[in-house]
């Protein structure tokens, strides 16, 4: 093992680059306005609403701490698929959108850095109930999908695009998170970057949780072949790209 390369390659765990930025030069302290809170859909894109709150009364019940005891990474399913009602809850769970605070500025259901939320969640549907396959996007702000392609084929090239992982091809459904890192950066320059990885376990971890109270299971990925996953989405790689997934099944 090269020692210094680790060394060297360890600074970006640390915060120390916080103290060497100039935040005054920030874009917010600029006074250029903030990104979007998520991509909005395209002109020919009719969103698909989701079921809300009433409908998440039937996943009551769950103890957090037999959740929590519980929960486990999980890479076989049953065939059986999700409902819309189960997926809604899941896509509420890990970026549902509280309270619009400001342009650009929104609590929900999970923290962020600078309440800055970098991330756009994808789904790769196999099997839900309702739904055809292909790709989708979560609108968290109007809690909707939108559907953005058809993928021939599509657990052939997801198994490709996740190393021959064939378990995420199989679940009914697979996250997968995106980052859009101007979001971050547009508050904290380039310490953004640490802080989008934090980030993204927060996300992850409630979706674990979320999934014991639909008898479901998951299992953070990431690892993948980064430029066949982008292209699987349709993202460009450079303002936005993959940056974690999680197959979804019932266990």
């Amino acid at each position: 093992m090269d020692r210094d390369r680790m060394d060297r390659n360890r600074a970006f765990l640390k915060d120390s680059l916080r103290l060497q930025i100039d935040f005054s030069r920030t874009d917010q302290n600029l006074g250029v306005e903030p990104p979007p809170l998520q991509k909005p859909p395209g002109a020919e894109q009719q969103p698909i609403t989701l079921p809300g709150l009433d409908a998440f009364q039937a996943f009551q019940g769950t103890d957090l701490v037999a959740a929590i005891a519980r929960r486990c990474s999980h890479r076989r399913f049953r065939s059986q698929s999700l409902t819309l009602a189960e997926l809604a809850f899941l896509l509420w769970a890990t970026q549902g959108i509280k309270e619009v605070l400001a342009p650009g500025c929104a609590l929900r259901t999970v923290p962020s850095a600078g309440c800055r939320h970098a991330f756009e969640t994808y789904l790769l549907i196999n099997t839900v109930e309702t739904l055809e396959h292909g790709v989708y996007r979560y609108l968290p702000i109007e809690h909707a999908l939108v559907f953005e392609h058809a993928v021939d084929n599509l657990p052939a090239r997801l198994t490709q695009a996740t190393l021959g992982q064939a378990f995420v091809a199989a679940a009914p459904v697979t996250f997968a998170w995106t980052v859009v890192p101007y979001r971050m950066e547009w508050r904290y320059d380039l310490a953004a970057h640490r802080v989008i990885g934090l980030d993204a376990g927060h996300l992850c971890q409630n979706l674990y949780l979320a999934c014991e109270a639909i008898g479901a299971g998951t299992c953070a990925i990431a690892a993948y072949h980064q430029e066949r996953m982008d292209q699987l989405l349709k993202v460009d790689g450079i303002e936005e790209y993959t940056l974690y997934l999680a197959p979804v099944g019932k266990i």
